[in-house]
């Protein structure tokens, strides 16, 4: 981290492990986003776009590499090959306290229970840990969302007696229960 707060990130980011590789989204990745994201479980849990489409995806990404180059956060994809996406896990500076760094993922319809999201939170959380030392690694989750809690569970997160997080996602008020990293 920066004397600003915000995170420094090699400007070619690449993770491997637990059987996978994290790396930055490139322009070339918009239909492949475009498969992903435009898909009503992703609408219904995330604040994407909806419907995904080009414009949406170029977007995203132009945003994604932004957030990255200012520090305010890192959007990766998540492949097995190093090559195609198959979902995205990101990580940010929680706003219900800028000591934790939150994590956030999706995975699209066709990759779903592979362990894909599990996988690539644990090994971000890994990076995040060793790299960035914030004071809780964290997710915010529905309640509703049983898949999402699945993850967290098989990603070594535990849930936390923190105050539901209140978000406005498509007009609506989600209340969103904290998850934090186990360090024991």
């Amino acid at each position: 981290m920066d004397s600003n707060g915000s995170f420094v990130f090699p400007s070619v980011f690449r993770l491997e492990g637990y059987g996978i590789h994290l790396r930055d989204w490139s322009d070339d990745d918009v239909p492949r986003l475009v498969a992903l994201y435009d898909d009503p479980e992703i609408a219904r849990w995330t604040p994407v776009a909806s419907p995904f489409d080009t414009e949406a995806a170029r977007a995203y990404l132009a945003s994604a590499k932004e957030g990255k180059s200012t520090g305010n956060k890192l959007q990766l994809a998540i492949t097995t090959d190093g090559i195609r996406p198959l979902g995205e896990v990101l990580l940010f500076r929680s706003a219900a306290d800028t000591r934790d760094v939150e994590l956030a993922y999706g995975v699209g319809a066709a990759n779903r229970g592979q362990g894909l999201a599990g996988r690539a939170v644990r090994l971000i959380s890994d990076y995040v840990v060793r790299e960035l030392g914030p004071r809780r690694v964290v997710l915010c989750i529905d309640a509703e969302n049983a898949a999402s809690r699945a993850v967290a569970r098989t990603a070594g997160f535990a849930i936390t007696d923190d105050p539901r997080i209140r978000r406005e996602s498509r007009g609506r008020t989600v209340a969103l229960q904290t998850w934090s990293l186990r360090t024991t």
